[in-house]
């Protein structure tokens, strides 16, 4: 029997300089400058915003008689009010804290001062 070699293909060079052809794809990496990336599906609304939207929707669905659409975004407004809740409990505790912080100040400031105005008086006595 015969053994053959396997037969090797001759790249050509059409003038790249031995650039392989994937390159090309590297170098188109803005494909799409004006279009948002893919995978990117945080919207640019806040909470607020997106709670009134599904809102409106469910309402929409529901005078059109969809009940299963309307109840969907109803869920939907629900996640969203849920997140406006956390964000206000969040921020009030940061309020009262705060708040708390600077009443705790204000208290060994005050309490400083009139130590500082013990001492002068007893000093001049």
């Amino acid at each position: 029997m015969l053994h053959r070699k396997p037969r090797r293909f001759r790249r050509r060079s059409n003038g790249r300089n031995g650039m392989h052809h994937n390159s090309s794809l590297r170098t188109r990496t803005n494909q799409f400058s004006n279009v948002q990336q893919r995978g990117n599906f945080r919207s640019q609304l806040s909470a607020e915003k997106l709670f009134e939207k599904y809102t409106s929707l469910a309402k929409e669905a529901m005078s059109v008689g969809d009940k299963t659409l309307s109840e969907n975004y109803l869920q939907h407004a629900d996640h969203f009010m849920r997140i406006i809740e956390d964000k206000n409990k969040s921020r009030n505790q940061m309020k009262s804290n705060t708040v708390d912080q600077t009443t705790t100040e204000n208290k060994s400031l005050s309490e400083s001062t009139s130590i500082n105005q013990n001492k002068e008086t007893e000093n001049k006595t």
